[in-house]
């Protein structure tokens, strides 16, 4: 039971970390016409920085699954 939770919860950690992806590319390319327009706002500077925060954060838990995984189990990588 704990593994099938634990299996959703890396799907949805996984899933939302594709979705700021691509969130963060759009925000990315507005920030860039805003520019291009001189409309430029510290406020749209800062929703990439949070997106980026968050996808930061979603990113460096799926890299340490693999060795908590392992860690759990008991076998160490040498």
């Amino acid at each position: 039971m704990l593994e099938e939770v634990q299996l959703n919860w890396n799907k949805l950690v996984r899933q939302t970390h594709r979705w700021l992806s691509i969130a963060f590319t759009v925000v990315v390319i507005v920030n860039g016409v805003a520019v291009a327009r001189g409309r430029y706002t510290s406020r749209l500077g800062l929703s990439a920085v949070f997106v980026l925060a968050l996808q930061f954060f979603t990113g460096l838990y799926l890299f340490v699954l693999p060795y908590a995984t392992r860690w759990g189990n008991g076998r160490r990588t040498e």
